[in-house]
């Protein structure tokens, strides 16, 4: 009786230690088939852009670029509010309700919107131009809980410009153009009054509420200015051939905020690449959606560096006196 209870026993054993076995693959299995889920997982994006133009698609082409070079599954939902701000917070409202992964925002008033939005989804914005000044973060090396950033306005790069045109246009009156209501604008203006304390240069400023209003505007600054100075606004960059077909007319040099404006027949500028804002903006965005790193993580950066550009053609048609020092100091680009 004993060696059939003792039998019995053993036999138990046995069965119990393959189900031991059995589950133990089994929850190494499901680990297996969780970890593969989790690299062939689809993350959803919502993009958020003010308007359409050149640089903030460079940006966005840069940020989409970088994640897929970090080998993520990603859809986007990208979504453009027409260059009118009542449409920017309707739109994060939006992705919050389809419970988006991550927003990028493509804009100062984009990247408002998208944290008036929501304090729990992660966001990174770029061709934002102050991000503390516009209540975005509370400082740039601490954001914040929820969102980070590159902002697109090098330390250096209005300083720069107004000592250019103190240099080459010495005693200049410049017309400038801005949307009142963009806070990177009134930002920016802010910096080159500043920044043309001291010189003999004047500023002349022509405020727009949209972009229909931009070639007007213009023209109301002909009699009074000697040069053009458009900053990275984005309702007059949105109507730049209206500014480019009146310096041309009245051969006024247009001094513009980045390259791409160059190319569509500014003169000069001190830019960025906004492909590499945007790109930088994307790795950031892939380590958070892995989970590597959290927005406050990640102080909010600077362009890593400015160029002196210039468009020879542009600086024909506005009858702009050529210095042979650009010759060595500037990149050249060429109307697209």
């Amino acid at each position: 009786m004993k060696k059939v209870i003792g039998l019995a026993m053993l036999i138990a054993m046995v069965l119990l230690s393959a189900c031991g076995s059995n589950n133990a693959a089994g929850s190494e299995g499901d680990k297996e088939k969780s970890e593969d889920a989790a690299k062939k997982e689809t993350y959803t994006i919502g993009a958020s852009q003010i308007v359409e133009h050149p640089s903030l698609d460079a940006a966005y082409e840069g940020f989409q670029a970088a994640l897929k070079e970090a080998g993520l599954d990603v859809e986007y939902d990208f979504q453009s509010a027409q260059g009118d701000q009542n449409n920017v917070k309707p739109i994060s409202d939006n992705f919050v309700a389809d419970q988006v992964d991550l927003i990028f925002a493509n804009s100062t008033p984009s990247a408002l919107g998208a944290l008036q939005a929501t304090k729990d989804i992660p966001i990174v914005f770029t061709s934002v131009t102050d991000a503390v000044d516009a209540g975005l973060v509370s400082s740039m090396d601490e954001p914040g809980e929820n969102i980070t950033g590159v902002v697109d306005l090098h330390p250096e790069q209005i300083d720069q410009t107004i000592e250019f045109l103190n240099k080459n246009f010495a005693g200049a009156t410049i017309g400038m153009l801005y949307n009142a209501g963009e806070q990177n604008s009134v930002t920016q203006i802010e910096a080159v009054r500043k920044a043309a304390e001291g010189t003999d240069l004047k500023i002349e400023e022509r405020t727009v509420a949209n972009s229909a209003e931009v070639q007007q505007a213009a023209n109301s600054l002909v009699s009074d200015i000697d040069v053009f100075y458009i900053i990275t606004d984005n309702t007059v960059v949105s109507a730049l051939d209206s500014v480019v077909g009146v310096a041309n007319e009245q051969d006024i040099p247009l001094i513009v905020g980045e390259p791409d404006s160059l190319a569509k027949g500014g003169f000069v500028t001190f830019g960025i690449d906004y492909h590499t804002i945007g790109y930088r903006t994307g790795e950031m965005a892939a380590q958070i959606l892995q989970g590597e790193k959290k927005p406050s993580d990640f102080p909010v950066e600077y362009p890593p560096e400015i160029q002196l550009f210039i468009n020879k053609q542009a600086a024909e048609e506005q009858n702009v006196e050529w210095n042979d020092e650009w010759d060595n100091t500037a990149q050249f680009v060429e109307n697209e």
